[in-house]
């Protein structure tokens, strides 16, 4: 158990990813706060961790981009249970335009994508590191992407539908840099801030897809949800203690 008794708040703690986390989070013994914009899935989501790990998951509605929300979050948790030990930075906001081919997005489009998501990940961090800092320390990870450290590989989404967005390129490479920002800012104040860069999550992704991206990995290719949960853990305990400002990249070799 390497969370034991740890209060971890996971933002899209329903989402994709979210869901696999708060339940590894759960199961290494932490208490996992499942905070989304959706409450109903929410709700969902620690209803179902609660049959396996009781009393080890809460739900909690949140908008990233609301500084009452977010702070309404950490004064209810905070009352709760007398402390917040970590932060994990894993929305995934983005308008209905979002996904499109460079020629067809809209300086609009991007500039609300970018506020959305990025802008997100900064309010919620800000709001936490404070309250961090006047605890006397926590841990925050933010979720980045190893397209925030490398430039995308186009030829992989030749034949399908699919493509690499502008917009996540730009947000997730200043999510790293976001993430080193507040590493110093909070430097001696007992808060580490790391970001952790997943490689492809497997999630019905045409097989022209898969065969050229996976040909770019190790052995595994494209990852399952569960193969992400085993870095997070480790960045969220004390495994981690003097780890900050770093980005870990988890991504079966494609980024080589």
């Amino acid at each position: 158990m390497q969370l034991t008794n740890k209060v971890i708040v996971v933002t899209g703690g329903a989402g994709f990813l979210g869901e696999r986390f708060c339940t590894a989070i759960a199961e290494q013994g932490g208490i996992v706060i499942v905070a989304d914009i959706d409450a109903v899935a929410a709700e969902r989501v620690a209803a179902q961790i609660a049959t396996t790990c009781p009393g080890r998951a809460e739900a909690v509605a949140l908008n990233i981009t609301s500084t009452t929300a977010i702070n309404a979050l950490i004064s209810d948790v905070q009352q709760r249970h007398g402390r917040i030990d970590a932060l994990v930075n894993n929305a995934y906001p983005r308008n209905h335009a979002y996904g499109k081919r460079l020629e067809e997005v809209t300086y609009e489009s991007f500039c609300e994508n970018v506020s959305l998501h990025l802008g997100g990940y900064f309010l919620t961090a800000q709001q936490f590191g404070i309250y961090f800092r006047k605890h006397s320390g926590g841990n925050i990870v933010n979720m980045s992407s190893i397209y925030g450290s490398m430039p995308p590989r186009f030829e992989v989404y030749d034949g399908t539908p699919m493509t690499m967005p502008v917009e996540y390129a730009a947000i997730k490479s200043a999510i790293n840099h976001l993430t080193r920002y507040f590493a110093q800012y909070f430097k001696g104040d007992g808060i580490r801030v790391n970001s952790l860069s997943p490689g492809g999550i497997l999630d019905g992704q045409p097989e022209l897809f898969l065969t050229k991206y996976d040909a770019h990995c190790n052995r595994k290719g494209m990852l399952d949800p569960q193969d992400v949960c085993g870095s997070l853990v480790f960045l969220l305990s004390d495994a981690s203690l003097y780890v900050t400002g770093q980005n870990l990249l988890v991504d079966d070799g494609f980024s080589l």
